[in-house]
């Protein structure tokens, strides 16, 4: 994968940056589609020329690791996911804008980190890797990294329908002890100030993104958790099929957005 050829792709307004150290991509009108907002415009100037600069970027450590493990021989089957997809700039390019997909073998929605696992364990005869691990985190990041800069476009129909319109009841229900949804905050108060953050729309194109509150990267499932646990709900685990079906619907929501992956977020 060439990270600068991705990134020269996304849109036509480059800038070198410094003396040449990295390229500066300007995201701003990239980002918005027929109204829905990604994160990126509503963070900061600084923390959007973090994301843009991929010498700056700290998600992309994440990347090239995912790069390393890519062609990484593992487990009983001695396969690489490179010997059974090839490139990742081609065989990975649509992945990170149709996931979460309905599987026919399991029967419901399984997301990237999912799909990931399913490969290591079924075809590589190895061990699946835990959910916020590096190496998941790297892999999904990696992956994702490939639909750079293409609009989200997940399937809701068909099977996949009756999950994803458990993810949007998800959205709308009340819960915790602060009896709020995910509605209020991300649709109802989009752009207003909660303390001294701006709340966004929501949206998790950008995922797995490096969040500066973090100091690493973390999948969409952890800020999931994150938000249950600050309106005093009980969380519900990584994986689980309320989160993904959730992500359905709010990649859904998001349709049009570009790929931003790894974005950077406070």
């Amino acid at each position: 994968m060439k990270i600068r050829q991705l990134l020269l792709a996304l849109t036509g307004t480059i800038a070198v940056a410094g003396l040449g150290l990295g390229f500066v991509v300007s995201q701003t009108t990239s980002a918005k589609a027929e109204g829905i907002r990604s994160g990126y415009t509503y963070a900061t100037k600084e923390t959007q020329g973090l994301q843009d600069d991929e010498m700056s970027n700290p998600g992309y450590l994440w990347v090239d690791t995912g790069e390393d493990l890519w062609s990484k021989a593992e487990g009983d089957a001695g396969k690489s996911c490179n010997d059974c997809h090839g490139d990742a700039a081609d065989s990975m390019k649509k992945a990170g804008v149709s996931y979460p997909k309905y599987k026919d073998d399991i029967g419901k929605m399984q997301n990237i980190e999912q799909r990931i696992n399913q490969c290591r364990t079924d075809n590589m005869k190895a061990k699946a890797w835990k959910w916020e691990s590096n190496q998941l985190l790297s892999m999904t990041t990696y992956v994702r990294n490939q639909s750079t800069g293409m609009p989200v476009s997940v399937a809701v129909d068909g099977p996949a329908k009756p999950f994803f319109e458990k993810g949007k009841a998800f959205f709308n229900q009340r819960r915790g002890l602060l009896d709020m949804a995910c509605k209020h905050c991300h649709e109802d108060n989009a752009g207003n100030l909660i303390r001294a953050n701006v709340l966004s729309q929501g949206q998790i194109n950008g995922f797995p993104v490096y969040r500066l509150k973090w100091g690493k990267v973390g999948s969409s499932h952890r800020r999931f958790r994150g938000c249950n646990k600050q309106v005093r709900a009980k969380p519900f685990k990584n994986g689980s099929d309320e989160y993904v079906n959730l992500e359905l619907y709010v990649a859904w929501r998001g349709r049009g957005l570009p790929v931003e992956t790894p974005a950077v977020r406070n």
